[in-house]
């Protein structure tokens, strides 16, 4: 738990590129700057953190990779289906979210499961069916559990990780990370409270404003 808090005061403290107005979500994440000659001076750019390519299987068996959120802005989080603490928590209130933009074609959803031996991709088609939700809309992902467990800490800055000490044998954050159409991070939120939640609802939308103001 402490890790997961040390994460969560990186991103809120890291952060590349600052707020503008009360409406602008800032970019979270650990920016690399590197180093350009132009002109024969050395310049400093600043890259922003970006979410790896990934490639994974959904609950249909579909490979899904970053390409696949081309033109979306995504809700990410770590699962697994038989987790007896904060999963069946935060799925109800990631369904919440699903019901809030299950019509805007612009929104999705991504769960990756941290325990890939257990949840096959049937057992993640059962699970979504009981939940009503739609494939294209709300992709269940499992894939090689080690790329799984790196692109939450090296990409989205989560823990994601086998414990047996822990509940399940697993620990993992109840993150739900708000990643934005270049693939960046504009907000976390904690997945197990409501009033996180609303705020990600509310954040989701100012998102898609400010692409409409472009």
């Amino acid at each position: 738990m402490n890790k997961w808090i040390n994460l969560l005061t990186v991103l809120v403290i890291i952060s590349c590129g600052e707020v503008q107005n009360k409406f602008e979500l800032p970019v979270l994440g650990r920016p690399k700057i590197v180093e350009r000659e132009v002109n024969g001076k050395i310049t400093n750019d600043t890259i922003p953190h970006m979410i790896a390519d990934f490639s994974f299987v959904d609950q249909d068996s579909a490979v899904i990779t970053n390409s696949t959120f081309d033109g979306q802005v995504y809700v990410a989080d770590f699962f697994f289906t038989s987790c007896p603490t904060i999963c069946p928590i935060m799925k109800k209130q990631m369904l919440r979210v699903y019901e809030a933009f299950e019509s805007n074609p612009q929104v999705a959803l991504l769960s990756h499961t941290i325990d890939p031996e257990y949840d096959t991709v049937a057992l993640l088609n059962d699970f979504a069916n009981r939940l009503g939700i739609k494939s294209s809309k709300w992709h269940m992902v499992t894939g090689d559990k080690e790329k799984i467990y790196e692109i939450g800490e090296t990409s989205y800055m989560v823990i994601a990780d086998e414990d047996p000490t822990a509940p399940g044998g697993f620990i993992h954050s109840g993150a739900f990370l708000l990643i934005d159409k270049e693939r960046q991070i504009r907000g976390i939120y904690d997945g197990t409270k409501e009033d996180d939640v609303n705020l990600l609802i509310k954040d989701i939308s100012r998102l898609l404003a400010s692409y409409a103001e472009e």
